[in-house]
């Protein structure tokens, strides 16, 4: 396909894999990219030498494209950016933080800027920041997700109303139907998180990707609004969260409840108990052990069928 979005990040198919916190390495950006997609390395759960590490390994796997996600608020940013540059990588996301900050200096450094947003307003301010492309994420996400809930079916005709800049979406999509709604709705590529998140290249802990498969419709809620707003999947942890939250819990007790390393503790480190599990309401169709390009292909061909059979329609 040619569209503004893969001429914009020169790759086969529109369709990008998000950048996961402790499942988002390079094994699964270069299997991705190398599948026709977009990977990404997920800087959010690395330190600056363990991303340069990753961004070094991607490279020798493969020679696409391949992009890192930032999010703007981790401590450690100006080193991320600073290795992001030196090692050349041509396109940012950025995400989670106000993208005026870094946008100009890394379209100077002549990168592609895409970032995340979960409003219009939100993308006025990054198209106004000059970034490239807009991914407007909505609240069937997993992970960190926007304050103001709003599902991805309704926030990708609203953004685009707002405009008319190359936008993606983000959100519950895991499949072809998905991609194709979300482009009749005007998105011109989609972010897919979940399913490569379960996938056999993804750096999560094994036990992760097989909850993650054993998930069933209504086995994520969005939790900690206090602090900033993640969907989990249930289980002890989660469950101490919310009775936590139904008791009144302030911010402070939230933030002692939650602790440190919560998210590595249960996606790398696989405790399903009191481990923080950070997965999309799209868990729930994930049924299978798959492989990144097995995922990338099974997208784009029922895409093409299912755009077909419609065409077809009287």
């Amino acid at each position: 396909m040619k569209n503004r979005v893969t001429q914009l990040l020169q790759i086969q198919y529109p369709i990008v894999q998000g950048g996961m916190v402790w499942c988002s390495g390079w094994r699964l950006a270069s299997a991705v990219s190398e599948a026709g997609g977009l990977g990404t390395i997920g800087a959010g759960s690395m330190y600056p030498d363990v991303l340069r590490e990753h961004i070094k390994k991607c490279k020798l796997a493969t020679r696409k494209p391949f992009a890192v996600n930032v999010p703007l608020l981790y401590p450690d940013i100006e080193d991320l950016m600073k290795i992001i540059l030196e090692e050349q990588v041509p396109i940012v996301i950025t995400s989670a933080g106000n993208p005026k900050t870094w946008t100009q200096i890394l379209k100077e450094e002549k990168r592609t800027v895409m970032h995340v947003i979960s409003g219009s307003a939100f993308a006025q301010k990054a198209e106004a920041a000059g970034v490239d492309a807009l991914i407007a994420e909505g609240f069937e996400a997993g992970g960190h997700n926007g304050r103001e809930e709003t599902t991805t079916f309704c926030l990708i005709p609203m953004v685009r109303e707002t405009t008319q800049m190359p936008l993606l979406a983000a959100g519950g999509i895991g499949s072809g139907k998905a991609m194709l709604a979300a482009f009749a709705l005007g998105a011109e590529g989609v972010q897919v998180g979940t399913r490569f998140a379960a996938c056999e290249e993804s750096s999560a802990h094994e036990h992760f990707k097989q909850r993650v498969r054993e998930a069933k419709e209504g086995d994520t809620d969005l939790v900690l609004k206090k602090l900033a707003p993640v969907r989990l999947l249930k289980n002890d942890f989660y469950q101490q969260v919310k009775q936590a939250e139904i008791a009144g819990a302030n911010k402070e007790e939230l933030e002692k409840l939650l602790g440190t390393r919560r998210a590595k503790k249960g996606i790398f480190e696989g405790d399903m108990v009191e481990g923080e599990l950070e997965i999309g309401q799209i868990s729930a169709m994930i049924k299978q052990k798959e492989s990144a390009e097995a995922v990338v292909q099974d997208i784009w061909q029922e895409y093409l069928s299912v755009r077909q059979q419609i065409c077809q329609m009287p």
